[in-house]
Protein backbone atom coordinates (compact mmCIF):
# COMPACT_ATOMS: atom_id res chain seq x y z
CA UNK A 1 0.00 0.00 0.00
CA UNK A 2 1.13 3.53 -0.72
CA UNK A 3 0.02 5.13 2.54
CA UNK A 4 1.01 4.24 6.09
CA UNK A 5 -2.32 5.53 7.44
CA UNK A 6 -5.27 4.48 5.27
CA UNK A 7 -8.07 7.00 5.23
CA UNK A 8 -10.81 4.38 4.93
CA UNK A 9 -11.80 1.04 6.44
CA UNK A 10 -13.90 -1.62 4.74
CA UNK A 11 -15.01 -4.23 7.28
CA UNK A 12 -16.63 -7.35 5.82
CA UNK A 13 -18.33 -10.06 7.87
CA UNK A 14 -19.19 -13.22 5.96
CA UNK A 15 -21.96 -14.48 8.18
CA UNK A 16 -21.78 -18.18 9.15
CA UNK A 17 -18.73 -18.97 7.01
CA UNK A 18 -16.39 -21.62 8.37
CA UNK A 19 -12.76 -21.20 7.47
CA UNK A 20 -12.14 -24.70 6.13
CA UNK A 21 -14.43 -23.90 3.17
CA UNK A 22 -12.14 -21.13 1.92
CA UNK A 23 -9.19 -21.42 -0.45
CA UNK A 24 -6.85 -19.35 1.76
CA UNK A 25 -7.33 -22.00 4.45
CA UNK A 26 -6.60 -24.95 2.19
CA UNK A 27 -10.02 -25.91 0.83
CA UNK A 28 -9.62 -27.95 -2.36
CA UNK A 29 -12.80 -26.72 -4.09
CA UNK A 30 -12.56 -23.38 -5.94
CA UNK A 31 -15.07 -21.54 -3.78
CA UNK A 32 -13.03 -18.36 -3.28
CA UNK A 33 -10.81 -17.26 -6.20
CA UNK A 34 -11.19 -13.61 -5.22
CA UNK A 35 -10.37 -14.20 -1.55
CA UNK A 36 -7.45 -16.36 -2.69
CA UNK A 37 -6.10 -13.32 -4.52
CA UNK A 38 -6.91 -11.02 -1.58
CA UNK A 39 -4.99 -13.34 0.77
CA UNK A 40 -1.85 -12.70 -1.28
CA UNK A 41 -2.04 -9.04 -0.22
CA UNK A 42 -3.17 -9.59 3.36
CA UNK A 43 -2.24 -11.19 6.63
CA UNK A 44 -4.10 -14.48 6.97
CA UNK A 45 -4.77 -15.40 10.59
CA UNK A 46 -4.99 -19.14 11.24
CA UNK A 47 -6.11 -18.86 14.86
CA UNK A 48 -8.81 -16.16 15.09
CA UNK A 49 -11.41 -16.75 17.80
CA UNK A 50 -14.92 -15.32 17.97
CA UNK A 51 -16.26 -14.23 21.39
CA UNK A 52 -19.52 -16.19 20.87
CA UNK A 53 -20.93 -18.67 18.34
CA UNK A 54 -23.70 -16.48 16.92
CA UNK A 55 -24.34 -13.11 15.36
CA UNK A 56 -25.73 -10.71 17.97
CA UNK A 57 -23.12 -10.98 20.73
CA UNK A 58 -20.25 -11.22 18.23
CA UNK A 59 -21.24 -8.03 16.42
CA UNK A 60 -21.86 -6.26 19.72
CA UNK A 61 -18.30 -7.20 20.69
CA UNK A 62 -16.92 -6.01 17.35
CA UNK A 63 -18.68 -2.68 17.85
CA UNK A 64 -17.76 -2.12 21.51
CA UNK A 65 -14.51 -3.96 22.25
CA UNK A 66 -16.32 -5.80 25.07
CA UNK A 67 -16.91 -9.46 25.75
CA UNK A 68 -20.57 -10.60 25.69
CA UNK A 69 -20.98 -10.67 29.48
CA UNK A 70 -19.90 -7.01 29.55
CA UNK A 71 -22.07 -5.59 26.75
CA UNK A 72 -24.99 -7.87 27.68
CA UNK A 73 -26.53 -8.30 24.21
CA UNK A 74 -27.94 -11.80 23.86
CA UNK A 75 -31.28 -13.49 23.19
CA UNK A 76 -32.60 -12.80 26.67
CA UNK A 77 -31.83 -9.11 26.13
CA UNK A 78 -31.49 -8.54 22.37
CA UNK A 79 -30.23 -4.97 22.66
CA UNK A 80 -26.89 -3.27 22.85
CA UNK A 81 -27.46 -0.62 25.50
CA UNK A 82 -25.31 1.58 27.68
CA UNK A 83 -22.28 1.23 25.42
CA UNK A 84 -20.70 3.65 22.98
CA UNK A 85 -20.21 1.95 19.63
CA UNK A 86 -17.27 2.05 17.25
CA UNK A 87 -19.45 3.86 14.73
CA UNK A 88 -20.41 6.53 17.27
CA UNK A 89 -16.75 7.08 18.11
CA UNK A 90 -15.65 7.27 14.48
CA UNK A 91 -18.54 9.56 13.54
CA UNK A 92 -17.56 11.92 16.34
CA UNK A 93 -14.00 11.88 14.96
CA UNK A 94 -15.24 13.05 11.56
CA UNK A 95 -15.45 9.78 9.63
CA UNK A 96 -18.41 8.94 7.44
CA UNK A 97 -19.88 5.65 8.63
CA UNK A 98 -22.28 3.16 7.07
CA UNK A 99 -23.63 -0.29 7.83
CA UNK A 100 -25.34 -2.49 5.23
CA UNK A 101 -26.51 -6.02 5.89
CA UNK A 102 -29.28 -8.52 5.35
CA UNK A 103 -29.16 -9.83 8.91
CA UNK A 104 -32.17 -9.06 11.06
CA UNK A 105 -30.02 -8.81 14.19
CA UNK A 106 -28.10 -5.83 12.78
CA UNK A 107 -30.76 -3.11 12.86
CA UNK A 108 -31.78 -0.02 14.83
CA UNK A 109 -34.03 -2.40 16.79
CA UNK A 110 -31.02 -4.02 18.46
CA UNK A 111 -29.01 -0.76 18.55
CA UNK A 112 -26.14 -2.41 16.71
CA UNK A 113 -26.46 0.28 14.05
CA UNK A 114 -26.19 3.15 16.56
CA UNK A 115 -23.74 5.74 15.31
CA UNK A 116 -23.78 4.80 11.64
CA UNK A 117 -24.51 7.84 9.50
CA UNK A 118 -26.18 5.62 6.92
CA UNK A 119 -27.58 2.14 7.37
CA UNK A 120 -29.90 -0.23 5.59
CA UNK A 121 -31.07 -3.72 6.30
CA UNK A 122 -31.95 -5.65 3.17
CA UNK A 123 -33.82 -8.33 5.07
CA UNK A 124 -37.16 -8.96 3.38
CA UNK A 125 -39.27 -9.66 6.45
CA UNK A 126 -38.13 -6.80 8.69
CA UNK A 127 -36.80 -4.04 6.40
CA UNK A 128 -34.69 -1.17 7.66
CA UNK A 129 -37.58 1.26 7.36
CA UNK A 130 -39.62 -0.84 9.78
CA UNK A 131 -36.82 -1.09 12.32
CA UNK A 132 -35.98 2.59 12.44
CA UNK A 133 -37.62 5.73 13.80
CA UNK A 134 -40.83 5.49 15.81
CA UNK A 135 -41.36 1.80 15.09
CA UNK A 136 -37.93 0.93 16.44
CA UNK A 137 -38.89 2.79 19.61
CA UNK A 138 -42.09 0.76 19.77
CA UNK A 139 -40.11 -2.48 19.74
CA UNK A 140 -37.84 -1.05 22.42
CA UNK A 141 -40.90 -0.29 24.54
CA UNK A 142 -41.98 -3.92 24.16
CA UNK A 143 -38.65 -5.12 25.49
CA UNK A 144 -38.86 -2.81 28.49
CA UNK A 145 -42.25 -4.30 29.41
CA UNK A 146 -41.52 -7.48 31.39
CA UNK A 147 -44.81 -9.05 30.31
CA UNK A 148 -43.75 -8.76 26.68
CA UNK A 149 -40.05 -9.53 27.12
CA UNK A 150 -40.28 -13.08 25.76
CA UNK A 151 -41.90 -11.78 22.59
CA UNK A 152 -39.38 -8.98 22.14
CA UNK A 153 -36.56 -11.49 22.69
CA UNK A 154 -37.69 -13.60 19.78
CA UNK A 155 -38.67 -11.00 17.18
CA UNK A 156 -35.42 -10.56 15.33
CA UNK A 157 -34.34 -14.19 15.49
CA UNK A 158 -37.71 -15.27 14.18
CA UNK A 159 -37.17 -12.81 11.37
CA UNK A 160 -34.04 -14.75 10.47
CA UNK A 161 -36.00 -17.99 10.78
CA UNK A 162 -38.65 -16.60 8.44
CA UNK A 163 -35.83 -16.25 5.93
CA UNK A 164 -36.28 -20.00 5.43
CA UNK A 165 -39.74 -19.46 4.01
CA UNK A 166 -39.39 -16.16 2.15
CA UNK A 167 -35.86 -16.30 0.73
CA UNK A 168 -36.13 -19.07 -1.80
CA UNK A 169 -34.60 -19.10 -5.24
CA UNK A 170 -33.05 -15.91 -6.55
CA UNK A 171 -34.54 -13.81 -3.79
CA UNK A 172 -32.20 -15.38 -1.24
CA UNK A 173 -29.20 -13.91 -2.97
CA UNK A 174 -30.58 -10.68 -4.41
CA UNK A 175 -29.61 -8.86 -1.24
CA UNK A 176 -25.84 -9.34 -1.44
CA UNK A 177 -25.46 -7.57 -4.81
CA UNK A 178 -27.59 -4.75 -3.40
CA UNK A 179 -25.37 -4.53 -0.31
CA UNK A 180 -22.28 -4.34 -2.54
CA UNK A 181 -23.85 -1.67 -4.76
CA UNK A 182 -24.89 0.42 -1.77
CA UNK A 183 -21.42 0.10 -0.22
CA UNK A 184 -19.75 1.36 -3.41
CA UNK A 185 -22.16 4.30 -3.55
CA UNK A 186 -21.36 5.21 0.04
CA UNK A 187 -17.59 4.97 -0.41
CA UNK A 188 -17.81 6.96 -3.64
CA UNK A 189 -19.53 9.82 -1.82
CA UNK A 190 -17.17 9.86 1.19
CA UNK A 191 -13.77 11.39 1.89
CA UNK A 192 -12.81 9.35 4.97
CA UNK A 193 -15.03 6.41 5.74
CA UNK A 194 -15.80 3.32 7.79
CA UNK A 195 -18.04 0.90 5.87
CA UNK A 196 -19.30 -2.22 7.60
CA UNK A 197 -21.15 -4.96 5.71
CA UNK A 198 -22.58 -8.33 6.73
CA UNK A 199 -23.28 -10.86 3.97
CA UNK A 200 -25.83 -13.53 4.87
CA UNK A 201 -25.68 -15.97 1.95
CA UNK A 202 -24.03 -18.81 3.88
CA UNK A 203 -26.63 -18.68 6.66
CA UNK A 204 -29.38 -21.29 6.52
CA UNK A 205 -31.33 -21.81 4.36
CA UNK A 206 -29.05 -22.40 1.39
CA UNK A 207 -30.62 -21.33 -1.90
CA UNK A 208 -27.64 -20.27 -4.03
CA UNK A 209 -27.94 -18.64 -7.44
CA UNK A 210 -28.23 -21.18 -10.22
CA UNK A 211 -24.79 -20.63 -11.74
CA UNK A 212 -23.08 -21.44 -8.42
CA UNK A 213 -25.44 -24.28 -7.56
CA UNK A 214 -24.67 -25.92 -10.89
CA UNK A 215 -20.94 -25.83 -10.15
CA UNK A 216 -20.91 -26.84 -6.50
CA UNK A 217 -24.17 -28.77 -6.01
CA UNK A 218 -25.15 -30.12 -9.45
CA UNK A 219 -28.51 -31.85 -9.48
CA UNK A 220 -29.36 -30.82 -5.91
CA UNK A 221 -32.83 -29.41 -5.27
CA UNK A 222 -32.40 -26.99 -2.36
CA UNK A 223 -36.09 -27.37 -1.51
CA UNK A 224 -35.68 -31.10 -0.95
CA UNK A 225 -32.76 -31.23 1.49
CA UNK A 226 -33.04 -30.52 5.22
CA UNK A 227 -32.82 -26.77 5.73
CA UNK A 228 -34.10 -26.77 9.30
CA UNK A 229 -31.32 -27.43 11.78
CA UNK A 230 -33.77 -27.69 14.70
CA UNK A 231 -35.44 -30.75 13.17
CA UNK A 232 -32.12 -32.55 13.01
CA UNK A 233 -30.83 -31.41 16.42
CA UNK A 234 -34.12 -32.42 18.08
CA UNK A 235 -33.86 -35.92 16.65
CA UNK A 236 -36.96 -35.41 14.50
CA UNK A 237 -35.10 -35.71 11.20
CA UNK A 238 -32.27 -37.95 10.01
CA UNK A 239 -29.70 -36.84 7.44
CA UNK A 240 -27.69 -39.51 5.62
CA UNK A 241 -24.26 -39.10 4.05
CA UNK A 242 -25.63 -38.28 0.60
CA UNK A 243 -27.87 -35.54 1.98
CA UNK A 244 -25.00 -34.06 4.01
CA UNK A 245 -22.95 -33.96 0.81
CA UNK A 246 -25.77 -32.11 -0.93
CA UNK A 247 -26.13 -29.65 1.97
CA UNK A 248 -22.40 -28.95 1.99
CA UNK A 249 -22.47 -28.43 -1.76
CA UNK A 250 -25.18 -25.81 -1.43
CA UNK A 251 -23.19 -24.16 1.36
CA UNK A 252 -20.12 -24.05 -0.87
CA UNK A 253 -22.19 -22.48 -3.63
CA UNK A 254 -23.37 -19.75 -1.27
CA UNK A 255 -19.78 -19.00 -0.27
CA UNK A 256 -18.78 -18.86 -3.94
CA UNK A 257 -21.50 -16.26 -4.47
CA UNK A 258 -20.16 -14.17 -1.58
CA UNK A 259 -16.68 -14.41 -3.07
CA UNK A 260 -17.93 -13.35 -6.49
CA UNK A 261 -19.57 -10.25 -5.07
CA UNK A 262 -16.59 -9.34 -2.90
CA UNK A 263 -14.43 -9.62 -6.00
CA UNK A 264 -16.72 -7.12 -7.70
CA UNK A 265 -16.31 -4.66 -4.80
CA UNK A 266 -12.56 -5.15 -4.59
CA UNK A 267 -12.19 -4.62 -8.35
CA UNK A 268 -14.19 -1.40 -8.11
CA UNK A 269 -11.95 -0.11 -5.29
CA UNK A 270 -8.90 -0.80 -7.43
CA UNK A 271 -10.37 0.71 -10.59
CA UNK A 272 -11.27 3.91 -8.70
CA UNK A 273 -7.82 4.06 -7.04
CA UNK A 274 -9.25 3.62 -3.55
CA UNK A 275 -7.69 0.23 -2.80
CA UNK A 276 -4.37 1.52 -1.47
CA UNK A 277 -6.08 4.01 0.83
CA UNK A 278 -8.40 1.40 2.33
CA UNK A 279 -7.76 -1.01 5.16
CA UNK A 280 -9.78 -4.15 4.41
CA UNK A 281 -10.89 -6.62 7.08
CA UNK A 282 -12.59 -9.87 6.04
CA UNK A 283 -13.79 -12.32 8.67
CA UNK A 284 -16.71 -14.49 9.72
CA UNK A 285 -18.71 -13.86 12.87
CA UNK A 286 -19.01 -17.60 13.46
CA UNK A 287 -18.99 -20.84 11.52
CA UNK A 288 -21.42 -23.71 11.06
CA UNK A 289 -21.68 -27.42 11.90
CA UNK A 290 -22.80 -29.91 9.28
CA UNK A 291 -23.23 -33.05 11.34
CA UNK A 292 -20.03 -32.87 13.36
CA UNK A 293 -20.73 -33.84 16.97
CA UNK A 294 -24.24 -34.78 15.76
CA UNK A 295 -25.16 -31.10 15.46
CA UNK A 296 -26.37 -28.88 12.63
CA UNK A 297 -26.12 -25.09 12.65
CA UNK A 298 -24.37 -22.92 15.23
CA UNK A 299 -26.13 -23.48 18.52
CA UNK A 300 -25.59 -25.51 21.67
CA UNK A 301 -21.79 -25.83 21.61
CA UNK A 302 -18.42 -24.07 21.33
CA UNK A 303 -16.60 -26.41 18.95
CA UNK A 304 -13.88 -24.97 16.74
CA UNK A 305 -15.83 -25.05 13.44
CA UNK A 306 -17.99 -22.37 15.08
CA UNK A 307 -15.48 -20.23 16.98
CA UNK A 308 -12.15 -20.60 15.15
CA UNK A 309 -13.08 -18.32 12.27
CA UNK A 310 -11.44 -16.94 9.12
CA UNK A 311 -9.76 -13.55 9.42
CA UNK A 312 -7.74 -11.69 6.78
CA UNK A 313 -6.56 -8.09 7.12
CA UNK A 314 -4.91 -5.83 4.54
CA UNK A 315 -2.99 -2.91 6.05
CA UNK A 316 0.51 -1.50 5.41
CA UNK A 317 1.56 -2.23 9.00
CA UNK A 318 0.87 -5.94 8.45
CA UNK A 319 3.00 -8.32 6.44
CA UNK A 320 1.65 -10.35 3.55
CA UNK A 321 1.93 -13.60 5.47
CA UNK A 322 0.18 -16.31 7.46
CA UNK A 323 0.13 -16.00 11.23
CA UNK A 324 -0.22 -18.89 13.64
CA UNK A 325 -0.50 -16.85 16.85
CA UNK A 326 -3.97 -16.68 18.37
CA UNK A 327 -6.01 -13.49 18.01
CA UNK A 328 -9.55 -12.54 19.05
CA UNK A 329 -12.24 -10.84 16.99
CA UNK A 330 -12.79 -8.47 19.91
CA UNK A 331 -9.35 -7.09 19.04
CA UNK A 332 -10.68 -5.75 15.73
CA UNK A 333 -12.40 -2.90 17.58
CA UNK A 334 -9.01 -1.64 18.72
CA UNK A 335 -7.41 -2.41 15.36
CA UNK A 336 -9.86 -0.14 13.53
CA UNK A 337 -9.38 2.68 16.06
CA UNK A 338 -5.62 2.30 15.71
CA UNK A 339 -5.77 2.25 11.91
CA UNK A 340 -7.73 5.51 11.83
CA UNK A 341 -5.74 7.14 14.62
CA UNK A 342 -8.73 7.55 16.93
CA UNK A 343 -8.26 7.12 20.68
CA UNK A 344 -11.93 6.58 21.60
CA UNK A 345 -13.07 6.12 25.17
CA UNK A 346 -15.41 9.14 25.19
CA UNK A 347 -19.03 8.18 25.95
CA UNK A 348 -21.52 9.17 23.26
CA UNK A 349 -24.19 9.51 25.94
CA UNK A 350 -23.95 10.18 29.64
CA UNK A 351 -23.50 6.97 31.56
CA UNK A 352 -22.30 4.91 28.58
CA UNK A 353 -19.39 2.55 28.82
CA UNK A 354 -16.84 3.57 26.20
CA UNK A 355 -13.76 1.48 25.54
CA UNK A 356 -10.62 3.44 24.68
CA UNK A 357 -7.99 2.25 22.26
CA UNK A 358 -5.71 -0.33 23.86
CA UNK A 359 -2.74 -0.92 21.59
CA UNK A 360 -2.01 -4.26 23.22
CA UNK A 361 -5.31 -5.22 21.59
CA UNK A 362 -4.48 -3.79 18.14
CA UNK A 363 -3.28 -6.16 15.43
CA UNK A 364 -1.25 -3.25 14.05
CA UNK A 365 0.79 -2.70 17.21
CA UNK A 366 4.26 -4.02 18.00
CA UNK A 367 3.03 -4.61 21.56
CA UNK A 368 0.01 -6.68 20.49
CA UNK A 369 -1.20 -8.96 23.31
CA UNK A 370 1.77 -8.20 25.55
CA UNK A 371 -0.61 -8.12 28.47
CA UNK A 372 1.90 -9.16 31.11
CA UNK A 373 4.33 -6.39 30.12
CA UNK A 374 1.53 -3.80 30.20
CA UNK A 375 0.76 -4.54 33.85
CA UNK A 376 -2.56 -5.03 35.60
CA UNK A 377 -3.86 -1.48 35.13
CA UNK A 378 -5.68 -0.87 31.86
CA UNK A 379 -7.52 2.02 30.26
CA UNK A 380 -10.68 -0.07 30.24
CA UNK A 381 -12.13 -2.93 32.19
CA UNK A 382 -10.82 -5.87 30.17
CA UNK A 383 -11.56 -9.29 31.72
CA UNK A 384 -9.69 -11.03 28.90
CA UNK A 385 -6.36 -9.52 29.94
CA UNK A 386 -5.25 -12.82 31.43
CA UNK A 387 -1.69 -14.10 31.76
CA UNK A 388 0.53 -13.39 28.77
CA UNK A 389 -2.18 -12.92 26.14
CA UNK A 390 -2.13 -16.45 24.72
CA UNK A 391 -5.76 -17.16 25.68
CA UNK A 392 -9.01 -16.34 23.93
CA UNK A 393 -12.40 -16.46 25.64
CA UNK A 394 -15.83 -17.42 24.34
CA UNK A 395 -19.22 -16.95 26.04
CA UNK A 396 -22.55 -18.50 25.19
CA UNK A 397 -25.76 -17.65 27.03
CA UNK A 398 -28.69 -19.98 26.62
CA UNK A 399 -30.26 -19.45 23.15
CA UNK A 400 -33.89 -19.12 24.23
CA UNK A 401 -35.33 -18.60 20.75
CA UNK A 402 -33.55 -21.55 19.16
CA UNK A 403 -34.36 -23.64 22.22
CA UNK A 404 -38.07 -22.88 21.93
CA UNK A 405 -38.01 -23.89 18.25
CA UNK A 406 -36.05 -27.03 19.15
CA UNK A 407 -38.64 -27.98 21.76
CA UNK A 408 -41.44 -27.49 19.24
CA UNK A 409 -39.73 -29.75 16.67
CA UNK A 410 -39.09 -32.38 19.33
CA UNK A 411 -42.67 -32.22 20.61
CA UNK A 412 -44.08 -32.61 17.09
CA UNK A 413 -42.02 -35.79 16.75
CA UNK A 414 -43.03 -37.13 20.18
CA UNK A 415 -39.56 -36.53 21.60
CA UNK A 416 -38.81 -35.14 25.06
CA UNK A 417 -35.53 -33.28 25.35
CA UNK A 418 -33.59 -33.98 28.56
CA UNK A 419 -33.22 -30.85 30.64
CA UNK A 420 -29.72 -31.86 31.66
CA UNK A 421 -28.38 -31.55 28.14
CA UNK A 422 -26.31 -29.12 26.11
CA UNK A 423 -29.50 -27.64 24.68
CA UNK A 424 -30.35 -25.93 28.00
CA UNK A 425 -26.76 -25.10 28.95
CA UNK A 426 -24.73 -21.94 29.21
CA UNK A 427 -21.07 -22.28 28.27
CA UNK A 428 -17.79 -20.43 28.58
CA UNK A 429 -14.48 -21.47 27.04
CA UNK A 430 -10.84 -20.57 27.25
CA UNK A 431 -8.79 -21.45 24.20
CA UNK A 432 -5.16 -21.37 23.23
CA UNK A 433 -3.67 -22.84 20.08
CA UNK A 434 -3.04 -26.26 21.61
CA UNK A 435 -5.87 -26.62 24.14
CA UNK A 436 -9.45 -25.65 24.94
CA UNK A 437 -11.49 -25.91 28.14
CA UNK A 438 -15.29 -25.44 28.12
CA UNK A 439 -17.26 -24.89 31.34
CA UNK A 440 -20.88 -26.04 30.95
CA UNK A 441 -23.58 -25.58 33.57
CA UNK A 442 -25.80 -28.66 33.01
CA UNK A 443 -23.52 -31.35 31.64
CA UNK A 444 -19.88 -32.29 32.30
CA UNK A 445 -17.22 -29.86 31.18
CA UNK A 446 -15.39 -30.49 27.92
CA UNK A 447 -11.70 -30.10 27.12
CA UNK A 448 -9.64 -30.92 24.06
CA UNK A 449 -5.98 -31.01 23.05
CA UNK A 450 -6.41 -29.14 19.79
CA UNK A 451 -2.87 -29.86 18.64
CA UNK A 452 -3.40 -33.62 18.93
CA UNK A 453 -7.17 -33.79 18.38
CA UNK A 454 -8.28 -30.92 16.11
CA UNK A 455 -11.65 -32.61 15.55
CA UNK A 456 -12.36 -32.39 19.30
CA UNK A 457 -13.36 -36.04 19.52
CA UNK A 458 -11.81 -36.99 22.88
CA UNK A 459 -12.94 -35.11 25.98
CA UNK A 460 -9.93 -34.89 28.31
CA UNK A 461 -11.45 -32.60 30.94
CA UNK A 462 -10.82 -35.20 33.63
CA UNK A 463 -7.22 -35.86 32.61
CA UNK A 464 -4.09 -34.56 34.30
CA UNK A 465 -2.88 -32.94 31.09
CA UNK A 466 -0.83 -29.84 31.94
CA UNK A 467 -2.03 -27.77 28.96
CA UNK A 468 -5.66 -28.51 29.87
CA UNK A 469 -5.05 -27.58 33.51
CA UNK A 470 -3.44 -24.28 32.51
CA UNK A 471 -6.32 -23.48 30.16
CA UNK A 472 -8.92 -24.29 32.81
CA UNK A 473 -7.03 -22.02 35.21
CA UNK A 474 -7.10 -19.19 32.66
CA UNK A 475 -10.85 -19.72 32.24
CA UNK A 476 -11.29 -19.49 36.01
CA UNK A 477 -9.40 -16.18 36.00
CA UNK A 478 -11.63 -14.84 33.23
CA UNK A 479 -14.76 -16.01 35.06
CA UNK A 480 -13.58 -14.26 38.21
CA UNK A 481 -13.03 -11.07 36.22
CA UNK A 482 -16.60 -11.15 34.82
CA UNK A 483 -18.28 -11.88 38.14
CA UNK A 484 -18.02 -15.62 38.61
CA UNK A 485 -18.59 -18.89 36.79
CA UNK A 486 -21.95 -19.99 35.46
CA UNK A 487 -22.54 -22.92 37.77
CA UNK A 488 -26.25 -22.69 38.67
CA UNK A 489 -28.43 -24.00 35.85
CA UNK A 490 -31.17 -21.67 34.66
CA UNK A 491 -34.82 -22.65 34.78
CA UNK A 492 -35.53 -24.94 31.83
CA UNK A 493 -38.89 -23.26 31.12
CA UNK A 494 -38.71 -21.26 27.89
CA UNK A 495 -42.44 -20.89 27.31
CA UNK A 496 -44.02 -17.94 25.51
CA UNK A 497 -46.99 -17.40 27.84
CA UNK A 498 -46.45 -13.64 27.74
CA UNK A 499 -47.79 -13.60 24.17
CA UNK A 500 -51.26 -13.98 25.67
CA UNK A 501 -50.75 -10.76 27.62
CA UNK A 502 -50.25 -8.65 24.51
CA UNK A 503 -53.02 -6.39 23.35
CA UNK A 504 -54.98 -7.35 20.21
CA UNK A 505 -53.43 -4.63 18.04
CA UNK A 506 -49.87 -5.71 18.84
CA UNK A 507 -50.67 -9.36 18.22
CA UNK A 508 -52.23 -8.52 14.88
CA UNK A 509 -49.19 -6.48 13.79
CA UNK A 510 -46.88 -9.39 14.67
CA UNK A 511 -49.20 -11.78 12.84
CA UNK A 512 -49.01 -9.60 9.71
CA UNK A 513 -45.23 -9.78 9.89
CA UNK A 514 -45.21 -13.55 10.28
CA UNK A 515 -44.05 -13.72 13.90
CA UNK A 516 -47.27 -15.22 15.19
CA UNK A 517 -49.58 -17.75 13.57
Amino acid sequence: MSTETPENVLFVVMDTVRKDRLGPYGYDRPTTPNLDAFAEEATVFEQAVAPAPWTLPVHASLFTGMYPSHHGADQENPYLEGATTLAETLSAAGYDTACYSSNAWITPYTHLTDGFDDQDNFFEVMPGEFLSGPLAKAWKTMNDNEALRAVADKLVSLGNTAHEYFAGGGGADSKTPAVIDRTAEFIDSSEESFAFINLMDAHLPYHPPEEFAEEFAPGVDSAEVCQNSKEYNAGARDIDDDEWEAIRGLYDAEIAHIDDQLGRLFDWLKETERWDDTMVVVCADHGELHGEHDLYGHEFCLYDPLVNVPLMVKHPALEEERREDQVELVDLYHTVLDALNVEGGTPASAGDDAVALDRTRSLLSASYREFADAGAETTNDDPGRVRDGEYAFVEYSRPVVELKQLEEKASDAGITLPEDSRFYSRMRAARRTDAKYVRIDRIPDEAYRLDEDPGETENVAESDDEAIAETESALSAFESNVGGAWTDALDADVSDESVDEMDDETQERLRDLGYLE
